[in-house]
């Protein structure tokens, strides 16, 4: 197991610490919900749906976070402006967890740093993401904001190697004119948390587990990923799935262990839905870390609801 010469950074978010050396604290994990194709939505435009089938999903998180001691984060996905407002009230309203916004419209990324901060609620808000795309208007929208926590996405388009990810953080890696890190620090984010970008299975997905262990030890920030978007991208896999479920939702949950043995702080790990399974997965996953990280020299001190301490 590892141990980072450098100082690693603990972010707190909403009561949610997310960070540190390897074995310290329990990953951190984040269901998405209102995704595209979510069964409990009505109408996507307006943002309607099932408030009690939602609310059950967010109870059954929160259950296995409280059971296992992982602690948890909602991972809000917007498509309009009017539905992200209503989905980040209802979030807001059922459960004092920090949440991620997220679009893949910047209007609506836009829309929701406008509302948190009009509605009081900057300080439970993660933005997804500060990275190689975002706009003048958006830097604005963040700066203006005063959401202060946000992931950087460490993708770079023209290089995606490893040592193009980190430049692209650092210095903009030419494809940029400045780095990732800079831009954020300039729109106000003092709670940095870097996801290395999960790149489709064959194409370079294993990068970001290395890039993992290159981010912490190079500037010690929370790290971690959505990494169930690798095997969701493996074409193999997908036809495996339609012989066997049970072989795609087992390969899908358990590269939580994977970003965690690659030093991982935090996980979106998908579709709320599979809460049940990933929480068991993921607090495993941070005994035998823990575990192995006991013997050189960390420093554990971990807090009562590590999954060492609640579940042994």
């Amino acid at each position: 197991m590892f141990k980072f010469r450098k100082e690693q950074e603990i972010v707190n978010i909403a009561g949610v610490k997310v960070g540190g050396q390897p074995g310290e604290l329990p990953t951190v994990l984040a269901g998405t919900i209102f995704y595209r194709g979510h069964k409990i939505i009505k109408n996507e435009s307006r943002g309607t749906f099932d408030k009690n089938a939602a609310e059950t999903l967010v109870n059954i998180q929160e259950t296995n976070s409280d059971e296992t001691g992982n602690p948890h984060m909602l991972h809000i996905y917007g498509t309009t402006p009017e539905n992200v407002c209503n989905y980040i009230d209802f979030i807001s309203e059922i459960t004092d967890a920090p949440f991620i916004i997220d679009s893949s419209e910047t209007e609506v990324r836009k829309k929701a740093l406008e509302y948190v901060t009009e509605v009081g609620l900057s300080d439970k808000t993660i933005y997804n993401s500060v990275n190689m795309s975002i706009s003048k208007d958006e830097e604005q929208a963040l700066k203006n904001s005063d959401v202060f926590s946000s992931i950087i996405l460490g993708f770079n388009a023209i290089d995606s190697s490893m040592e193009g990810r980190m430049k692209i953080l650092e210095n903009g890696g030419g494809a940029i004119d400045r780095g990732l890190l800079e831009i954020a620090e300039d729109c106000g984010i003092s709670n940095i948390m870097v996801d290395p970008s999960i790149t489709p299975m064959g194409n370079g997905a294993g990068i970001a587990l290395r890039m993992t262990a290159n981010v912490k030890a190079k500037w010690g920030y929370p790290t971690g990923s959505g990494i169930h978007n690798a095997p969701s991208s493996w074409n193999w896999l997908k036809e495996q799935g339609k012989k066997d479920p049970l072989v795609y939702r087992m390969c899908d949950i358990s590269s939580t262990c994977m970003q965690q043995m690659a030093t991982g702080d935090f996980v979106l790990y998908g579709p709320i839905e599979n809460a049940p399974y990933t929480f068991p997965v993921a607090a495993m996953g941070d005994i035998m870390v823990s575990e192995a990280s006991a013997g050189i020299g960390t420093d554990l001190g971990q807090p009562s609801n590590h999954p060492i301490n609640r579940l042994l």
